[in-house]
């Protein structure tokens, strides 16, 4: 699971530069917002985007006393959803520096940092300056890319104003003056392959990794056993890309279920009460989002998929 932190205050425009993200690269994301006074506009407009999963702590500030519920939810998310990248939305107000070391702390094999993203308002960046001093320099320090929005109605000079002062800031820093809807896909591709270092992700696959995909799911539960015996065919109809095998155990209303599902072929069984329910996919083309949305607890299993979307969809009515 990569994480890409992306910083920026109030008001920057972070919630509509990550759909945008999502939207040019339509890689598979979770997000994890922070927001204080149980403030959830954000992720209600994440939230309307299908393919994004939101999670969200309040009222604890994930840089400062909310540190250990936000190291627990990383790892929860790390062990259980397994996202190939995790998009970290602070508070406006948090301190860069202790996220990242904070982050730093769990990290193992399955946990690496991606740059920070930091947003900066083109309209008012003195006035953070002034207002937040210490932990604005902080965000400008910690930034691997500073992308400065809302300059849209803004002239050339003025544009290179911001620039100017942005720059006396963040020296050394890649500063995105240009708004970063017309920036190439090399450009929104780097964000999800550049370590926290400043080097090029490079993926190393075997063979075997060549031609195929997994994706293994924990804490999974379903409604009942025709909701199983319907995803099962729709995997068999495809609908979740190429799966040549599938099997698990899971809770449904109350009983466990053993599945085994290889080229079409499925069989479901009863069996005993698992420590840890658990469902692994195979394949090619995986719609990692929609598999986990449907197999995860903590997704409700009647919002994934609209009937007009595909025929395969009447087999849940």
């Amino acid at each position: 699971m990569k994480i890409l932190i992306i910083s920026g205050f109030l008001g920057a425009g972070k919630t509509t530069f990550i759909k945008e993200l999502s939207r040019q690269t339509g890689k598979d994301f979770c997000i994890f917002e922070n927001e204080y006074a149980q403030v959830d506009i954000d992720k209600a407009l994440l939230s309307a985007d299908k393919n994004l999963n939101v999670w969200e702590l309040t009222e604890n500030c994930i840089c400062c006393s909310g540190k250990q519920d936000f190291a627990t939810s990383i790892l929860t998310i790390a062990n259980t959803i397994d996202p190939e990248f995790l998009i970290v939305e602070p508070t406006g107000v948090a301190k860069l520096s202790s996220i990242i070391e904070n982050i730093r702390q769990i990290q193992y094999e399955k946990i690496s940092l991606l740059q920070p993203v930091v947003i900066v308002d083109g309209n008012n960046i003195l006035s953070l300056s002034k207002k937040y001093g210490e932990i604005f320099l902080d965000q400008i320090e910690n930034a691997g890319q500073i992308i400065i929005s809302k300059q849209d109605n803004f002239d050339e000079s003025e544009q290179k104003e911001t620039l100017n002062i942005i720059n006396k800031l963040a020296s050394q820093k890649k500063v995105v003056a240009k708004h970063y809807s017309k920036m190439e896909k090399s450009w929104w591709n780097s964000l999800l392959t550049t370590s926290l270092s400043g080097k090029k992700i490079e993926v190393v696959k075997t063979e075997s990794e060549d031609s195929f995909e997994s994706l293994s799911l924990t804490q999974v539960e379903l409604p009942g056993p025709v909701h199983l015996i319907s995803l099962l065919e729709m995997i068999c109809f495809g609908v979740f890309g190429k799966i040549y095998r599938a099997k698990g155990f899971l809770p449904c209303a109350g009983q466990w279920l053993k599945f085994d599902l290889v080229d079409g072929i499925y069989q479901i069984s009863g069996c005993e009460e698992q420590e840890e329910s658990r469902a692994v996919f195979i394949g090619n083309e995986l719609l990692r989002t929609d598999l986990r949305r449907l197999f995860s607890r903590q997704f409700s299993f009647s919002n994934l998929i609209k009937p007009s979307t595909t025929p395969a969809s009447r087999l849940f009515s």
